[in-house]
């Protein structure tokens, strides 16, 4: 079988790096906090006692202003139950939307009750019998009607906006960046062949790249107030004009390189070996088989689990903090590999919608992903050859003249700190100390404390198997630490310890006899056993036991 790089340079069609779906939310930063809340009440609305009761009747007038703007447009409201799938019923709406050729219009309006932190209040103690009682306030969990427009944007396609009519009135923004992608080509005039989310072909693929790298946080400004002028809205003019105005906060965020296979073959190749390399190697927290279908307990036939299987999507996710890396295979014809950030604080970056945090998430997300698979590469090229297999396992001089202590092969030690190493979630922001111990320590049986990950961490450093990450106590793989640790990782866990537990003596007949290692080395005993004692006989010699 070819391999990974083989794969992706020769049996690949079209390259396309983009952000994905976006999930914003717009909040009114001077509705935040129990004195702003008063202060709108009293002095911007004009309601002389501030309370819950108030904004019920803010609430019910935007309601119906909701109603009033479906009935005049024409837009079908639909009640969503409980675990419907809300996209799959919005889709035959959209597809009609981009049939008609119609621009900008809300295609349905659902309404769905979630669970959401509103404003609530109550009279304070000892105030229930007092005729202007003083008020007290509280954000508290409330099961309330959340609306759903979904809207068919000229800019942006597909996309849907989601709101309820209780203070602080947030707005959730969904916004998809290959949507966006396909609705510039349609401007340009370039031809390109759909996938689902995503691009199978493309006429001019450097143009369609240049246009993934143009989007920015100045669209997804355009579009939301854009809408706020058109949808209905529980603040007025004149609230906007007195400073209750919105502001845009990532929620999530994906950030996806995709490779398009010239056949679906060289794709299911390529997860063919990436899975079973790193079913052990990579130590992902999930590698998964996704079945495209339901297998329950009166299903007939007998069921096993394989790597790669007819009707099977392969994938494989790995999580750090909040936000993961995951990578599948898209129709069975790509290769997507795509960077969740689900909080922007994982990453030390700000949550306002600026271009400053714009640009640093990408930047998180396409280094993360191409770490992923630089990574997979790495792991498929040749081992290290004798002579830095020698310098990692002996003690040796680094150039500084500083002494470098050997990394044995074999040792629990070692081989538990390269098992750590290998492991996926380092790709994204490396690895501290205090997380060496951590993962050190689960896959040691006896205590591993920070002292021994200081010098394990030393002479992982003075050997070049790691490198410090500038300006942080962070350290990361290098390229040789990386085929250093899946070589010693392989060869332990898939030759060495399986083939010496074969091998094993108090190992029972049972056993024994269904591992084809453990019947050759005991035939090996016997005939060398036979041999023996035949040249010992016919030498003349006896030996009594």
């Amino acid at each position: 079988m070819a391999d990974y790089a083989t794969l992706l340079r020769d049996h690949v069609t079209l390259k396309c790096r983009s952000i994905d779906r976006i999930l914003l939310q717009a909040f009114v930063p001077k509705l935040q906090t129990a004195g702003y809340v008063c202060r709108f009440l009293r002095w911007q609305r004009g309601f002389k006692i501030p309370s819950s009761a108030a904004f019920g009747k803010i609430g019910e007038e935007y309601v119906k202003r909701i109603r009033d703007f479906a009935k005049a447009n024409n837009i079908p409201v639909v009640r969503f139950e409980k675990g419907q799938n809300k996209e799959k019923l919005a889709r035959p709406y959209f597809e009609a939307a981009a049939r008609e050729g119609k621009k900008d219009r809300v295609v349905l309006i659902g309404v769905a009750q979630e669970k959401a932190r509103v404003w609530r209040s109550w009279k304070a103690k000892g105030q229930d019998k007092v005729a202007h009682p003083h008020m007290e306030w509280g954000r508290q969990m409330a099961y309330i009607n959340h609306f759903y427009f979904y809207i068919w944007d000229s800019e942006w396609g597909k996309t849907f906006w989601k709101t309820n009519a209780y203070a602080p009135y947030p707005v959730w923004l969904w916004l998809n960046g290959h949507e966006w992608a396909k609705q510039q080509l349609k401007k340009a005039g370039i031809g390109y062949e759909e996938l689902d989310n995503g691009f199978r072909s493309c006429d001019d693929a450097l143009a369609l790249q240049k246009i993934c790298d143009r989007l920015g946080p100045g669209a997804a400004k355009s579009f939301f107030w854009r809408w706020l002028g058109r949808l209905p809205s529980p603040l007025t003019e004149e609230d906007l004009k007195a400073g209750y105005v919105y502001d845009l906060a990532f929620r999530h965020m994906e950030v996806s390189d995709t490779c398009v296979f010239d056949r679906p073959q060289a794709g299911r190749m390529w997860f063919e070996g990436v899975i079973r390399d790193h079913l052990d190697v990579g130590r992902p927290h999930q590698v998964s088989l996704v079945f495209d279908r339901n297998i329950r307990g009166t299903t007939p036939g007998i069921f096993q689990t394989r790597v790669i299987t007819k009707g099977t999507n392969p994938a494989l996710t790995c999580y750090y903090k909040s936000s993961l890396i995951k990578q599948y295979f898209k129709e069975g014809k790509a290769l997507r590999t795509e960077t969740v950030i689900c909080n922007t604080r994982d990453f030390g970056i700000g949550r306002r919608v600026c271009a400053q945090n714009w640009n640093a998430l990408r930047a998180v997300g396409e280094s993360a992903n191409r770490r992923l698979c630089d990574a997979e590469l790495a792991d498929a090229q040749p081992a290290p050859d004798v002579a830095t297999f020698d310098q990692v396992t002996r003690p040796s001089v680094t150039e500084d003249g500083l002494y470098a202590p050997g990394l044995r092969f074999g040792d629990p030690r070692v081989m538990a700190i390269l098992a750590s190493l290998v492991s996926f979630c380092h790709l994204v922001a490396g690895f501290t100390n205090r997380q060496l111990v951590e993962r050190v320590g689960s896959f040691m049986q006896q205590p591993y404390r920070r002292r021994q990950a200081t010098y394990d961490l030393r002479r992982l450093k003075r050997k070049g198997l790691i490198s410090r990450i500038p300006h942080a106590h962070r350290y990361q793989l290098t390229s040789l630490g990386r085929r250093v640790a899946v070589l010693f990782t392989k060869t332990y866990g898939r030759t060495l310890a399986p083939g010496l537990t074969m091998l094993d003596l108090r190992l029972p007949d049972e056993v024994s006899r269904r591992s084809s290692l453990a019947i050759a080395w005991r035939q090996f005993e016997q005939a060398l056993e036979v041999y023996i004692d035949r040249r010992l006989i016919a030498a003349g010699i006896l030996i009594v036991l």
